[in-house]
């Protein structure tokens, strides 16, 4: 996370949840930092973790259980990749094969540089 950019710090928190959740990190069930562990591992206010997860609670990618603290849901992990594979062409693929374009790279590069990208990941 970096505090120094222009993105609210709840929101990257928010984002860094999501995110561990997506990879695998953070699965169902699994108990969150609670807001004072937030607040002093990253010495942010305690109300900026508490907008982080009063937003994934509202979500539904997080529950509170009282007196015990924040955990993730079990559905949380489905919902964000079905959310991420219905955005992922507009929002992620879209925008780097138009740069790829911009850049002089014919569509056959493209797929090269993919399929070496996809080979390279496995």
């Amino acid at each position: 996370m970096d505090f120094s950019a222009q993105t609210p710090i709840y929101i990257q928190i928010a984002d860094d949840i999501r995110r561990r959740v997506v990879t695998g990190e953070l699965q169902a069930g699994d108990q969150l930092m609670s807001t004072t562990q937030y607040a002093t591992t990253y010495r942010i206010n305690p109300a900026t973790a508490n907008k982080a997860f009063a937003t994934l609670v509202e979500e539904g990618l997080v529950e509170k259980r009282r007196g015990i603290g924040m955990f993730i849901t079990p559905h949380a992990h489905e919902t964000l990749t079905t959310a991420g594979r219905a955005t992922y062409r507009e929002e992620t693929l879209f925008p780097a094969v138009a740069a790829g374009l911009e850049l002089g790279l014919t569509p056959q590069q493209i797929i090269q540089l993919t399929t070496d990208l996809l080979k390279d990941a496995s």
